[in-house]
């Protein structure tokens, strides 16, 4: 079952599609192509008889309508050796659905996790090599001013001695953003940090010394979130739910997880949230 820190990562690109390019240009130095546009597609695929694989996220950077990217992104938080076969299969899978060029993104909290990820991956036939481009915190920038890759750094910094740094700088960047905006990167990353970094975010989020008092930051405290978002949050009040689910130890079906996955409705997603605060077990959530 994914843990909270596998589903965070991937609610970041989830609120932001667009970050994937931001990696891979940006942080990685990927040449990227000209794009307008990022788009979620569907992770899924099951062209093969028998078999069942899903990428976490498929970030698509289109030109106008057309597609001139599909970036499979994968969080790994460990060494998987089953990767090594499932990678080539989302990469040609994708290349032949939407017919663009493709690439492999893997983002890794751990630094040793992210050195094995980042390996080459023979794929048999001469020349025919798959290289991931992995993003781990010898990748990831500790300061940002984009309020995502802040949000990915303080996430992939924070078991490290960099982690008070990283969440500085996430606050400060999470200041200058929508605050129903901020508010969900905010909730994200206390779902998914480990006890000390949550604790520390915590405290600079109550203190009055710290210098930002932005409308977002007092609504935290007020009332944590608001209704009413656009279709997008969709993703990320799912996201919230898979976190919720684990952080309570309860275990999530594969039908309950397509449930949410197929849910487009803010205000039901809301409604179980809601009810998921107090609900003694999954059945009461979705009764």
């Amino acid at each position: 079952m994914p843990s909270v820190m596998h589903e965070a990562l991937i609610a970041v690109f989830h609120q932001n599609p667009s970050l994937a390019a931001v990696l891979l240009g940006d942080v990685l130095g990927v040449k990227v192509p000209d794009w307008h546009n990022a788009r979620l597609d569907a992770g899924e695929t099951n062209e093969l008889p028998h078999t069942e694989y899903r990428a976490d996220a498929v970030v698509t950077l289109c030109e106008a309508d057309r597609p001139v990217l599909s970036v499979v992104v994968e969080v790994q938080l460990r060494r998987d050796p089953a990767k090594r076969w499932s990678w080539p299969v989302y990469l040609a899978t994708l290349r032949a659905r939407l017919q663009c060029p493709v690439a492999l993104l893997v983002v890794c909290p751990d630094t040793r996790a992210a050195a094995w990820c980042g390996e080459p991956i023979e794929l048999g036939h001469p020349g025919w090599m798959l290289q991931p481009l992995v993003a781990g915190p010898n990748q990831i920038p500790v300061q940002s001013d984009t309020a995502e890759l802040a949000v990915l750094s303080g996430l992939a910094h924070a078991a490290g001695p960099d982690c008070r740094q990283a969440l500085d700088a996430a606050n400060v960047a999470l200041d200058t953003i929508d605050p129903d905006l901020a508010v969900r990167y905010i909730e994200i990353m206390l779902a998914a940090l480990p006890e000390a970094a949550r604790r520390y975010l915590e405290a600079k989020m109550s203190t009055h010394t710290f210098e930002f008092q932005s409308d977002y930051a007092r609504r935290l405290r007020a009332e944590g979130r608001t209704e009413g978002r656009t279709e997008g949050r969709a993703e990320g009040e799912a996201a919230a739910l898979l976190m919720l689910f684990d952080a309570r130890g309860w275990v999530v079906s594969d039908e309950i997880r397509r449930r949410l996955d197929g849910c487009t409705d803010v205000d039901q997603l809301d409604r179980w949230l809601r009810r998921a605060a107090n609900a003694a077990s999954l059945d009461e959530v979705f009764d």
